[in-house]
């Protein structure tokens, strides 16, 4: 007998114990998949994030951006990859709440093919304009005052259909009610850069990256999406406020998913050293004030799907009224 299992197991045939019993998680690299190119606010907290997480983890966590199809081909992926705790995605209201009402078919579905690990913050938008290239849109009332002088003549930029700055924008021309023109690019940097160039006349940039061409005074924030101010931003007033467009409010969150069926152990780990380091008052400065994202208090994963549920049926009405459609 014992030569008839020691032949089975050179053989490969005698196998005692599974996979993951065999080899102590995580022993290699970890990828964070982002949807979003280079320089867009996922990539900026994508790579701040993916340093501590490294040394926490003890393994090099790895940022891939693969665009394209508002973050669909890297969520798509990410769907489709082993569940064994080395590739995460950087998910996003839009990629795992808008998408699913925006497009008509997806390849995965965004609930049942991801496991939920943890809530990174809420996102707000911010309204600018270039002040070299539209000096006379100086406040949101301004602007609010040309569209409707002139209708269907303004534009805006947006990085993809049914993205957050678009349906903030959206959001925003359905409660003033204005007629301008929607023009989406692949991405904020060629989004932000049509704005710097004058191609066109206003853009609801997502707060990170809009923040530092702001105070650098590349670009006039004309309002804040959220309900209150950004501590980031002081002096740019809410859309409310600025716009007279009471209960405006439009934001967006970023959090962590990875493959359906993930194990227990990795989610539980994952999401209590992710947890720790955003939670970190440094980070949580960084968070606030460079990005302008409200630090989570969405801690639990059984709590961000529940968050996540919620905004599939609040963006779906958004979307209903924008008429926004991608097949």
């Amino acid at each position: 007998m014992r030569h008839i299992l020691l032949g089975l197991a050179a053989a490969g045939l005698l196998f005692s114990l599974p996979a993951q019993a065999q080899e102590a998680w995580p022993s290699r690299v970890i990828t964070l998949m982002s949807g979003f190119p280079n320089g867009s606010g996922v990539d900026i907290y994508a790579r701040k994030l993916a340093e501590p997480l490294s040394r926490a983890l003890g393994v090099t966590v790895v940022v891939d951006n693969r665009t394209g199809a508002g973050g669909n081909i890297g969520s798509d992926m990410v769907a489709k990859a082993a569940p064994d705790g080395y590739t995460f995605l950087f998910g996003t209201a839009g990629t795992h709440a808008i998408n699913a009402s925006l497009y008509r078919k997806l390849p995965f579905d965004v609930v049942k093919d991801f496991t939920p690990v943890i809530h990174l913050g809420d996102v707000p938008n911010v309204l600018t304009v270039s002040p070299e290239k539209r000096p006379a849109l100086s406040s949101c009332a301004a602007l609010v005052a040309a569209a409707k002088a002139s209708p269907g003549k303004l534009n805006y930029a947006s990085t993809g259909n049914g993205a957050s700055t678009h349906l903030a924008a959206a959001q925003f021309a359905q409660v003033a009610q204005l007629d301008v023109v929607h023009v989406p690019f692949r991405g904020q940097p060629s989004a932000q850069t049509a704005l710097l160039a004058g191609d066109v006349d206003f853009f609801f940039n997502q707060s990170g990256p809009a923040i530092g061409y702001i105070q650098q005074g590349q670009v006039r924030g004309l309002a804040v999406s959220t309900a209150e101010r950004l501590a980031a931003l002081p002096d740019v007033p809410t859309v409310a406020e600025a716009c007279g467009l009471p209960g405006f409010d439009s934001s967006t969150w970023y959090g962590i998913l990875a493959p359906a069926n993930l194990p227990a152990s990795i989610l539980e780990r994952v999401n209590k050293e992710i947890h720790r380091i955003i939670s970190a008052p440094d980070f949580r400065q960084w968070l606030i004030q460079t990005q302008g994202i409200t630090p989570t208090d969405v801690v639990t994963p059984e709590a961000f799907r529940t968050v996540q549920l919620r905004d599939i049926e609040r963006w779906a009405e958004v979307v209903r009224r924008s008429g926004a459609q991608v097949d």
